[in-house]
């Protein structure tokens, strides 16, 4: 019985890391993408920076919520895994 909850937590650790480092990959990527282009359009059209910059800023919000997301999952399963005994 004992060896069960050992799986069990393990389960439960195994998941939060893989949330976390899967959760924030894909953000990531976006994330450069978005400043990769923004930082493009900037310097072809450097009168419309500050609209560009808004815009950036509003999509990284966006992308960088998927990544808190994450975040919050890893958490909940890790305390999961430590309530268990």
């Amino acid at each position: 019985m004992i060896e069960g909850i050992y799986y069990a937590k393990a389960a439960a650790f195994l998941g939060a890391s893989l949330a976390i480092g899967l959760g924030t990959f894909g953000p990531a990527l976006g994330m450069g993408l978005i400043a990769s282009k923004a930082c493009e359009n900037m310097g072809k059209y450097p009168e419309s920076a500050t609209k560009i910059r808004g815009a950036m800023v509003f999509g990284l919000v966006l992308v960088e919520a998927a990544a808190v997301y994450a975040l919050v999952m890893s958490l909940f399963l890790m305390n999961a895994g430590r309530g268990l005994s």
